[in-house]
């Protein structure tokens, strides 16, 4: 694998979209995987997650903190700490922060994505909220993501 040297700095700033209570910060660039692989390190406020999507990367979550509950390809079950979930390139999936604290994730992401062009670009459509599925999508087919459905709500 053309994987080079990368140190992943604990204090470098996060990015922020309020709108689906999410902290991120990119551990792994994909040009340090050469293209191979992202990492990013989330951290999302109870009640929170991502609206439902698909996209062709493949996803690998670990559970570092908390509790969520997913749907993938609308099977429902719950992750907790230390707990992986992995989620197949066209699958539908988003996940809730169940807790009553911030969970966290770290997540690989194959082949690698620019997340922080990507979550950038996302927090400036969401800068006053979650958009509706059809300006969600005009802002995905750039990167190649369908969004399905708003984000899941606590139970």
């Amino acid at each position: 694998m053309p994987f080079s040297f990368w140190h992943s700095d604990q204090n470098a700033e996060p990015l922020f979209i309020p709108a689906i209570g999410l902290e991120l910060r990119v551990r792994l660039p994909g040009a340090a995987s050469g293209g191979e692989m992202t990492l990013i390190e989330t951290q999302n406020a109870p009640g929170f997650g991502p609206p439902l999507h698909r996209h062709r990367e493949v996803e690998v979550f670990r559970v570092l903190a908390g509790r969520y509950l997913y749907v993938v390809d609308g099977a429902r079950f719950y992750a907790e700490t230390d707990d992986v979930v992995s989620v197949p390139g066209g699958a539908g999936h988003t996940f809730v922060n169940v807790a009553d604290t911030p969970g966290r994730q770290l997540i690989a992401i194959l082949p690698a994505l620019d997340a922080a062009a990507f979550f950038t670009e996302l927090g400036g459509v969401m800068k006053d909220g979650v958009p509706d599925k059809a300006a969600l999508n005009i802002f995905g087919q750039k990167w190649g993501v369908e969004f399905l459905g708003p984000p899941l709500k606590k139970p």
